[in-house]
């Protein structure tokens, strides 16, 4: 897990659409990148839609939020569609990113152990620097944390 006080890596991943984008791309501006497991699970979902529900609040705010996963570019194309899905989700299926931000782990799931994405959130500053990480993130009480430390 990267520490809050560390340098974020930047990165080049496709958004659903196919642009390219990178962390650097935001300098000046609070990034809220977070990495989830897979799209159109339930509690990806749950925390992809409070995202949505709350988006103003973070544009308004001049926070950028991103998604991760290792889902295809379509499939990210339909979870959007389907959640009205208004920020920007990026596809990393070559597990680049995901493992730069060390959120590739062994899991334990239905006493099957295998590896994953262990949904974490980092919020990085203007400077590209991490300034809070949630871990073991809980999908239904992300937000409200993040909006509480935005203090929103």
């Amino acid at each position: 897990m990267l520490e809050a006080g560390t340098k974020a890596p930047d990165f080049k991943l496709e958004d659903k659409d196919g642009n390219t984008v990178s962390l650097s791309d935001f300098a000046g501006k609070k990034v809220v990148l977070y990495f989830y497991p897979k799209d159109s699970t339930p509690g990806c979902t749950k925390q992809a839609c409070a995202f949505r529900d709350n988006y103003q609040t973070f544009t308004s705010s001049n926070v950028i939020v991103i998604g991760v996963s290792k889902d295809s570019k379509t499939s990210h194309i339909r979870f959007a569609d389907k959640n009205e899905l208004p920020f920007i989700l990026l596809s990393d299926p070559e597990l680049e990113v995901i493992k730069d931000y060390d959120v590739w782990k062994e899991k334990k799931l239905y006493g099957k152990v295998g590896f994953g994405v262990v949904r974490t959130t980092y919020i990085i500053d203007g400077n590209g620097i991490i300034e809070k990480v949630y871990d073991k993130v809980k999908a239904d009480k992300n937000v409200p944390e993040i909006l509480e430390y935005l203090g929103k």
